[in-house]
């Protein structure tokens, strides 16, 4: 994660005053003003991954597009087939230029009467509405100021949130959406998430946000900001906008395959370039390296081949996980060096620290006994 430099005016959050009475330390990201920290990063991540954590990812953008043509429209600018979609379903996607490089990854989510809620990436949200605007004119409607988004994560999240909502909560299965009645407003649920745990994100008009925030937080969630949030994703090994994928990638040397649909036969913006790019020998791929030696690797470090060798990649994300207790990251590597076992250097600071390739994700919830 990279936090920008602030711009001359910031974006705050509708909930900015209780993050400042817990505490939070907040940084510029994306043009909004985001808690980076309230108890510490590593506080806060063991909290998600050993308990239930609370995070307001309200920067993230989020637009209706709504009518009997919905389906089409969205299939016409985005690269997984949604018209096979059943309602009630959430599925990632991604929004393609010509040469099939990733504009942004994105959330679609299928709610009856032909409605369709999508996330978008803070960085790119006005370039992304107007994408849905240009093919969905007057069906798409942007609600990122009305509302806010909270996402809850971690082992006993889905008991907090059975006992905010009530038992509907546990017949949702992962990528299922709905929305609840609480206090007698409508609230978007979707069991989806970006940290690698159980656990669901919330979507609630902006004048119920508060108390929908001090529910979660006295029922036992910890308040998390942005650096664990990042901490947790690169843990599950998933991919951030801007780093491990940008407009200079294809899905399927990011391993995002799973998320273009080619077999329908529809257009949609990069087509053309995904289906040679699916048929072309990859002759690159994104790995997962874990350092064998004590020390940190961070985004941007050269990746050298073992014993000293040339350079042979940049670490798109990297970090220390505090789940693993090790150096962590991910780098585009030659496919013939993106095999599991493979032993490389990182140079940090000078120094070669010696890293594996390992699959992905680099952690794994602990099995239950």
């Amino acid at each position: 994660m990279s936090v920008q430099s602030s711009p001359d005016v910031l974006t705050s959050l509708t909930l900015r005053e209780r993050h400042v009475a817990l505490g939070s330390r907040f940084a510029p990201f994306a043009g909004w003003e985001m808690p980076l920290q309230y108890d510490g990063i590593v506080a806060e991540h063991l909290a998600v991954r050993e308990r239930v954590g609370i995070f307001d990812v309200s920067h993230l953008a989020r637009a209706w597009v709504q009518g009997p043509h919905a389906a089409g429209q969205l299939r016409s600018v985005t690269t997984f087939d949604v018209t096979t979609l059943p309602e009630g379903k959430a599925h990632y996607s991604l929004y393609c230029n010509e040469d099939g490089g990733i504009e942004d990854d994105i959330f679609i989510y299928h709610l009856p009467e032909d409605r369709w809620l999508v996330i978008h990436n803070a960085a790119h949200a006005d370039a992304d509405f107007e994408r849905l605007r240009l093919v969905a004119g007057d069906a798409a409607s942007e609600v990122t100021q009305e509302t806010v988004m909270l996402a809850i994560q971690g082992p006993e999240a889905m008991s907090l949130l059975g006992r905010v909502f009530g038992p509907t909560i546990g017949s949702l299965e992962p990528r299922d959406c709905a929305e609840l009645d609480w206090r007698g407003a409508s609230v978007l649920f979707a069991r989806t998430g970006y940290t690698g745990e159980d656990g669901g994100e919330c979507i609630v008009e902006a004048g119920l946000a508060g108390e929908l925030w001090d529910a979660f937080v006295s029922g036992g969630a910890t308040p998390c900001g942005l650096g664990a949030r990042d901490t947790l994703r690169l843990e599950a090994a998933l991919p951030l906008h801007g780093n491990d994928i940008d407009r200079t990638t294809h899905p399927y040397e990011a391993g995002l395959g799973f998320a273009v649909s080619l077999d329908d036969g529809a257009a949609f913006i990069g087509r053309d370039a995904l289906l040679e790019a699916e048929a072309r020998p990859r002759t690159r791929r994104l790995a997962h390296l874990a350092a064998r030696a004590r020390g940190v690797i961070r985004t941007g470090y050269d990746v050298r081949e073992a014993g000293g060798g040339e350079v042979v990649a940049q670490l798109t994300s990297g970090g220390h996980s505090p789940s693993l207790r090790l150096g962590i990251g991910m780098a585009y590597l030659p496919v013939e060096l993106a095999k599991r076992g493979t032993m490389l250097e990182v140079d940090v600071r000078g120094r070669a620290l010696p890293v594996e390739v390992v699959r992905r994700p680099f952690y794994r919830k602990p099995r239950e006994s």
